[in-house]
């Protein structure tokens, strides 16, 4: 429709999601109505840092109201890379798991693609990377896209977020998508410390990391041999298996160091 503003990012739903006035619109899935009462819960328990669901239109798409603020793209700005970005989005994601721990989606389905495997009760966002983050003046607001919210531990959503934003990323998979001169040991920790994570846990995150890297690549695959184009793409752009392959060897090679800074003085 004239008037719409497409709202570009994401790798799913890419130009698929455009702004109309004060509302979003992009393709609903089977899961959105869950998805939708889980926003609202949040709303009604004081977190103002997601979307606010308005409905499923006629023709298919849901839609939401809109938050105003920056979301960074690739490559991204150097704004969205600092400490200071990394620790208010942190924040909101410990505040977003505080408040989704009164929801109880045990009885919902939800899209398992990207969630816990080892399951859990609270509902987590699952993919919370920079391109999911609304910012303000440099302070991340707002979380959005809950496509792969399903129940697990925040812990696991926690890990999911500081693979995809400290990033634990080797520096050539990095550099295409504009991290460069950052220190990702002294980040993993800073994400460790806001979110207050004890020793047990951080040894827990870094058995998730383990795990989420040797599985790397399995989820973008699966879209690609599906044909997903925004798949292909990225799986294109990035460099096909190699990059999951780059990703496996550098982390063998660098997690001493990795654990040795997470644990330091605990």
């Amino acid at each position: 429709m004239d008037g719409d503003e497409i709202l570009h990012g994401g790798v799913a739903n890419a130009n698929a999601v455009v702004r109309r006035g004060d509302h979003v619109l992009r393709p609903s899935n089977p899961f959105s109505k869950n998805v939708h009462a889980f926003l609202s819960y949040l709303g009604s328990a004081g977190f103002d840092g997601a979307s606010v669901p308005v409905g499923i239109d006629p023709d298919g798409r849901e839609r939401l109201e809109f938050i105003d603020g920056d979301v960074p793209i690739p490559p991204y700005p150097a704004w969205a890379l600092s400490d200071d970005a990394l620790i208010s989005m942190t924040l909101l994601v410990r505040r977003l798991h505080q408040a989704a721990a009164g929801f109880d989606g045990s009885e919902l389905e939800w899209n398992l693609e990207l969630a816990d495997p080892a399951g859990g009760s609270i509902v987590c966002h699952n993919d919370v990377c920079l391109e999911n983050v609304v910012f303000r003046d440099g302070e991340a607001v707002a979380v959005i896209d809950f496509d792969y919210a399903a129940p697990g531990r925040p812990l696991f959503c926690l890990t999911a977020f500081a693979r995809m934003c400290v990033p634990i990323d080797n520096p050539e998979n990095a550099e295409r998508l504009g991290w460069s001169d950052i220190d990702r040991t002294s980040r993993l920790r800073l994400v460790a410390d806001t979110y207050g994570l004890d020793r047990a846990q951080r040894i827990e995150m870094l058995g998730l990391l383990d795990a989420t890297i040797e599985a790397g690549g399995e989820f973008v695959r699966r879209h690609v041999e599906a044909g997903d184009p925004g798949f292909v793409k990225m799986w294109n752009d990035m460099g096909g298996q190699a990059r999951f392959d780059r990703r496996r060897a550098w982390w063998a090679s660098v997690r001493d160091n990795y654990e040795s800074v997470l644990l330091d003085g605990m």
